[in-house]
């Protein structure tokens, strides 16, 4: 990776830069405590030059043809694919995740890409029959400068997959990563500089509330999306609205319910159960199927089935081939999700298996927790109603479908909900009845390509991963022509 001495600089219009007072930010390995590299924490006005440059690219940019956009992606998504295991890997020294699942992201990321550059021709417009002599038609504009703000739970996928849709549809794009997993999206930007005219990719680092509060705030951004903690979007959307009136799409928090009817199969939707905590992404997922809710004759049964294969999950370090589950992200994120284990013991509830760290020399420097499960969950007590972020699973029984629909749509998010039945009429009620933007049956976790995601409630505004998202980054325009 490139460095200015021993910093890795930001992409700003093509040129490497520091941030303008010197100030930078250290990327510590969340499995070792060691630090991994300092990276610039820009400042307002670094901020604006990102801005500048973008806008100025813009003019150039919004006139080349769809079909030139696509081939830039498409070159893109194969530079990423040929860097896929250097990218990988400043993941996992800098996010805690297993090598096998950063490389997975590197897949979906270079999967999104593709399919975006695909759907460049999509952004368009209609024709509206109106009489003789006259015509009327729409057009699908770029906004111009976009802001992308992305979490820390899949650094190098939401960089890379989250600039496509903008990009294709003729914007300019600054991405500004979490501050605790910035490495990757500023690798991702040298790429992009070897690629892109200069100014239509920029990689802006530093802490949210002064590089992404500057960038919210900027008259020149009139177009922003936010992946990340409910409050973190509503303190988003009031700073935006403060500035100008702009458009905001916001993919936020989720306390996810996985139902289990008692005709499902068991091992197939305990097995779903496992993988719909995302364990081995320590559970830092907003998807998350965090709250399991399995119907009271078969309650005790597949909870006790459910807590030998969480334990049997392999705790170990992220660059270890074999490794499950890795190491929360931050200190600050370790220490919520130890806190909320002890909430959920103060509550009454029942650890299964995990609740605390692993044992062992490797997990004494870094910020392990084993993947936890708890029975007896009260539906309203915390642990079931906020989100943890982490490696934590709250068990609920229930009676019937009335108290199953009551307790999933309890909660104030709104993002994925998944159903175990073999009854249609049972699945279908619950696709229908449930309160949430994506819902599997008899499965979790699966992003089909080109189906919308996005949330309901707290949990969001807009839809992203289809032609919803590339047309969200245009504006439409109606022209009526007499030319009679």
């Amino acid at each position: 990776m490139t460095t200015t001495g021993h910093i890795t600089p930001m992409i700003i219009g093509r040129e490497r830069r520091t941030a303008s007072d010197g100030a930078v930010i250290e990327s510590v390995d969340p499995a070792t405590g060691r630090v991994n590299a300092a990276f610039p924490a820009a400042t307002a006005a670094d901020v604006d030059d990102a801005v500048q440059a973008a806008h100025t690219a813009f003019t150039q940019w919004r006139r080349t043809t769809p079909e030139e956009r696509a081939a830039l992606l498409y070159a893109f998504a194969q530079a990423v694919e040929d860097h896929g295991e250097e990218l990988a890997r400043l993941d996992v020294a800098d996010n805690g995740s297993p090598i096998k699942e950063m490389r997975n992201d590197v897949r979906i990321a270079t999967a999104q890409l593709r399919y975006f550059a695909g759907l460049t021709l999509q952004a368009r417009g209609d024709t509206v029959p109106t009489g003789w002599g006259r015509l009327n038609y729409s057009l699908r504009q770029p906004y111009g400068v976009v802001a992308r703000i992305i979490p820390f739970n899949h650094p190098l996928m939401f960089a890379a997959a989250k600039m496509a849709a903008p990009l294709a549809a003729g914007n300019t794009v600054i991405v500004k990563p979490s501050e605790h997993t910035s490495l990757s999206a500023l690798r991702l930007g040298e790429l992009a500089a070897e690629i892109f005219p200069a100014g239509v990719v920029s990689i802006v680092t530093g802490h949210g509330a002064t590089a992404g509060d500057a960038l919210v705030r900027h008259p020149l951004v009139r177009r922003l999306a936010f992946i990340g903690a409910a409050d973190t979007g509503r303190a988003i959307q009031r700073a935006a609205a403060e500035a100008a009136v702009k458009h905001i799409t916001l993919e936020l928090g989720g306390k996810n319910p996985i139902v289990v009817f008692p005709d499902a199969d068991l091992d197939t939707a305990v097995d779903a159960a496992v993988r719909g905590m995302n364990f081995t992404w320590q559970g830092q997922s907003c998807g998350s199927t965090s709250r399991l809710l399995v119907q009271h004759d078969r309650y005790d049964e597949f909870v006790a089935a459910l807590g030998e294969r969480v334990a049997a999950l392999k705790s170990g370090l992220p660059d270890d081939e074999h490794t499950d589950t890795g190491a929360i992200v931050n200190r600050i994120q370790y220490e919520k999700v130890t806190r909320y284990i002890d909430i959920g013991r103060s509550e009454g509830a029942t650890v299964v298996c995990g609740g605390g760290a692993p044992e062992g020399p490797d997990f004494a420097h870094g910020t392990f927790v084993r993947p936890t499960v708890f029975a007896g969950v009260d539906p309203y007590s915390r642990l079931a109603q906020e989100e943890i972020f982490g490696p934590v699973l709250a068990a609920i029984p229930f009676t019937d479908y009335d108290e199953a629909l009551t307790i999933a749509n309890s909660v104030r998010y709104g993002l994925t909900a998944s159903v175990f039945t073999t009854s249609l009429q049972t699945a279908h009620r619950f696709a229908r009845d449930v309160e949430a933007g994506y819902v599997w049956v008899n499965d979790v976790s699966r992003h089909v390509p080109g189906t919308s995601f996005g949330g309901t409630k707290d949990s969001g505004l807009g839809r992203e991963e289809d032609l919803e998202e590339l047309l969200s980054y245009t504006e439409p325009k109606n022209v009526h022509v007499n030319f009679g």
